[in-house]
């Protein structure tokens, strides 16, 4: 189910406190917005509003045999790449950031935010369809710079029906074959990365893939590899 709504300050937020408030919000369930007032991306920035785009969340209910929640977002990337890949001409344009970005022609696409409450997983996704904001520290793009914008709605059953299927994958077949299709569509190993670790200064690595769980891997200027749980990420080319 789909429920879309005129405005709201936030679609994970609204989740959040339906949950809190013991209201059955259910797996395959989608609250979608034309607009948001206060939506929010990692790190705490503001999530864009932009008139046609797409900004939806929904809930999963991880089980005792599931794998760790965190690689939700691999998978949440895996139906966005596999939604968008069929409306734009040159796939090869399209790839995936770690931890949380779809990126078109090295600029942002989309963003994926994960948020905890109780039990369940609020995943929150944003879509540039029709426009893109102007960022001071990065390259960002919307997908009608490419031609007529995508229907929002019709967006949202595809993504929502990727997202069942990929679920589905993540509990029946692990992380691995996650991680493995992710790496498929993911920029080049090698890729120069800029990442910023929590209370750390930057570091200025080479991609070297995903581990088994989904951290990233990195390959430093010494050729020691470290691995990396948690930080802000940007391509060698993202910045603006």
């Amino acid at each position: 189910m789909i429920k879309t709504v005129p405005e709201t300050g936030s679609t994970n937020a609204d989740l959040a406190a339906a949950i809190r408030a013991g209201e059955a919000v259910g797996e395959g369930n989608w609250l979608v917005a034309d607009r948001q007032t206060s939506g929010r991306g990692r790190q705490g920035r503001t999530w864009f509003d932009g008139h046609g785009n797409y900004m939806g969340s929904t809930v999963v209910r991880p089980h005792e045999r599931d794998p760790a929640p965190a690689s939700l977002a691999l998978l949440t990337a895996l139906a966005l790449y596999e939604t968008v890949v069929p409306l734009i001409s040159n796939p090869a344009d399209l790839s995936l950031k770690w931890p949380n970005d779809l990126m078109l022609g090295g600029a942002k696409l989309a963003g994926i935010l994960l948020e905890r409450e109780g039990e369940a997983i609020i995943v929150g996704i944003g879509v540039n369809l029709a426009a893109s904001p102007d960022l001071p520290d990065r390259k960002t793009m919307a997908l009608s710079q490419l031609g007529p914008a995508p229907d929002r709605d019709t967006f949202a059953r595809s993504l929502a029906a990727s997202f069942d299927t990929e679920l589905e994958r993540w509990r029946n077949f692990g992380v691995e074959p996650i991680v493995r299709r992710w790496e498929s569509v993911a920029h080049p190993k090698g890729t120069a990365l800029t990442v910023h670790p929590p209370g750390e200064e930057p570091i200025t690595a080479a991609f070297a893939g995903l581990t088994d769980d989904g951290a990233l891997r990195l390959r430093l200027a010494s050729g020691e590899s470290r691995v990396i749980h948690a930080g802000d990420v940007m391509l060698a080319n993202e910045e603006g």
